[in-house]
């Protein structure tokens, strides 16, 4: 554990020591806030569950399904078992020199939701969606996730841990919705016509 705290206390001290500073401060207050309770990622699902397209809505299900999958393993189970303290409330000489520069947050450290939730959403994206969207998308994701670090709200291994649990709900969810699809054929009148097919109806009435 020790070796832990010297890891994640030598990244946060670089960062605050000779990154953090100027311009690239309240840029990535910014950023990190985009984050908070999944919002960004949960307007753009609900965008692409509402907009009128059977691939789009398609997509939006797996980044929902996705986010749902990372909820549960990451605030539900993980952080209550966990219970890891924040870096800037944790009673350790390794930490003295921390500054938060964002307000504090008082559930628990590990693993961090942000870059969970970020992950999650983007990796879908990354890997479902053309790659002029998917490649923002996980740029953003990214900056979300070292912002945690830049702001000092988490420890690096708090944001390791959350890419694994995110990447690993989309993963799950690209595998698992295909699966239900399968056995609930009527998922699939959610996503509405195939292209095509109201031509092939009204040349049928012709």
């Amino acid at each position: 554990m020790e070796a832990i705290l010297k890891f994640d206390s030598s990244i946060l001290l670089w960062i605050q020591d000779h990154v953090r500073g100027g311009i690239l401060t309240p840029i990535m207050q910014v950023i990190t806030h985009l984050g908070d309770k999944g919002a960004i990622w949960i307007l753009l699902t609900l965008a692409l569950l509402i907009y009128p397209n059977r691939k789009t809505r398609r997509l939006g299900v797996f980044c929902g399904c996705a986010m749902v999958i990372g909820l549960v393993v990451t605030n539900l189970i993980i952080k209550n078992w966990v219970a890891r303290v924040r870096p800037y409330d944790i009673d350790h000489p390794l930490f003295q020199r921390l500054i938060l520069i964002v307000g504090a947050e008082h559930d628990y450290s590990f693993p961090s939701g942000h870059t969970t939730n970020s992950l999650a959403c983007a990796w879908v994206l990354f890997r479902k969606a053309p790659k002029k969207w998917g490649v923002p998308a996980l740029v953003l994701a990214i900056l979300i996730s070292l912002s945690r670090l830049y702001v000092g709200i988490h420890y690096p291994t708090d944001v390791l841990g959350g890419a694994v649990i995110g990447i690993g709900s989309a993963c799950l969810a690209i595998w698992l919705v295909p699966k239900v699809e399968k056995k609930f054929p009527i998922l699939k009148k959610f996503y509405g016509p195939r292209k095509g097919t109201k031509k092939k109806t009204v040349a049928k009435q012709q």
